[in-house]
């Protein structure tokens, strides 16, 4: 049986993030793995470090059993477990990544240079090297329109489809549509034939998410191209949506990013949750280098910097 993680932030508890979380191990038969943790204190005096981390600790621990008492009152057939941990979040969180399901967290709405380089950081460390779908709720999900909307942003790399294929399984979980958009952004010189150009991208977005109507009949497949910013218009798309599922770096960014600028853009400004998604350990040079990040990162790297 797999696992759903939700990490429990121990300064606020994320009542959207749990919820979700519980709905979605119930949806998959999952367990909920709540895990809580709490940074080392390195800049005081012992005795104040001390009376800090205990105090931490007691925040963490009542968080926790909050966290547990609302999943019971929720689900009470759901099997949840909970851990508290003493250690950065993002590592924490990440170091437990592999073999789950999911991992789900809250956003605190930081800005874009808080979320990499504060201490509390936890949503871009946390999905930049998860070796899991990460899930960001930001904002709820939208259920008024039936079937519900999942939306995908696909680029025709190998990274997006990844996330064409999660997002097809959760569409079909959820009784919900799939919406595969793919944004050509607009060139600031006109050149080239449009028609020729519109053409080649519905036929590689056609590519994208061919074969999964096999394997998942009852979910429809909405396909388009919209000329735009990949992040407006995903972010515009996912106003209506159960969720925005996105590959974890796509084409943008340069060598060695490990999140690509659509990401980024998402979640700051989507309108629901986002999942971002990996690509599957293959044992191959994506898979070794992924694996050589992860250990430069505890070596010689700051814990919650990455």
């Amino acid at each position: 049986m797999s696992d759903i993680l939700a990490g429990i932030d121990p300064l606020e508890l994320s009542v959207p993030a749990l919820v979700w979380a519980a709905d979605e191990a119930v949806r998959r038969g999952a367990r909920l793995r709540l895990v809580a943790a709490v940074p080392p204190v390195h800049d005081r005096l012992p005795y104040a470090a001390d009376a800090h981390q205990s105090s931490l600790r007691i925040r963490a621990e009542s968080m926790l059993a909050n966290a547990a008492d609302l999943v019971r009152e929720l689900h009470g057939e759901l099997w949840a477990t909970t851990e508290l941990v003493i250690g950065a979040p993002a590592t924490v969180l990440r170091d437990r990544t592999p073999g789950s399901a999911l991992a789900v967290v809250g956003s605190r709405r930081l800005g874009r240079a808080a979320e990499v380089l504060s201490e509390g950081s936890v949503v871009v460390p946390l999905t930049a090297r998860a070796d899991c779908p990460v899930v960001v709720i930001r904002e709820p999900e939208h259920t008024p329109m039936h079937p519900p909307l999942v939306v995908v942003g696909v680029d025709g790399s190998t990274d997006c489809r990844a996330a064409v294929a999660f997002a097809v399984a959760e569409a079909s979980l959820r009784e919900a549509r799939l919406l595969a958009t793919w944004v050509w952004p607009r060139p600031l010189l006109s050149h080239g034939d449009a028609a020729q150009g519109l053409a080649e991208r519905r036929r590689l977005l056609a590519e994208s998410v061919a074969g999964h109507a096999t394997r998942y009949p009852d979910v429809h497949v909405e396909q388009t191209v919209v000329r735009g910013h990949p992040v407006e218009e995903l972010a515009r798309a996912s106003r209506e949506a159960l969720a925005v599922v996105v590959g974890r770096r796509g084409r943008g960014g340069y060598s060695g990013m490990r999140l690509g600028s659509t990401v980024h853009g998402l979640l700051h400004h989507a309108d629901c949750p986002v999942i971002t998604v990996p690509l599957p350990e293959t044992g191959g040079k994506e898979g070794a280098t992924a694996r050589a990040d992860r250990s430069r990162s505890r070596t010689d790297r700051p814990a919650l910097a990455d």
